[in-house]
C-alpha cells in the first residue's frame, strides 16, 4: 500500500515529543503511520 505522506518532516519533528518511546521493540516508521490514519479519516 503506497501511502503518500500527510506532514512535512518539520511537522513530524514538533508531534514527534508525543509518541511513546519503544520498549524492546523496533518503533514502526511513525510518519507512515499517522500518514495513514490521516488517510483514512480523510476518505471516510
Amino acid at each position: 500500500m503506497d501511502v503518500p505522506f500527510v506532514l512535512s518532516e518539520a511537522q513530524m519533528r514538533r508531534i514527534e515529543p508525543f509518541f511513546p518511546l519503544a520498549h524492546g521493540i523496533p518503533r514502526v516508521d511513525d510518519r507512515r503511520t499517522v500518514s495513514g490514519i490521516a488517510n483514512v479519516i480523510k476518505h471516510r
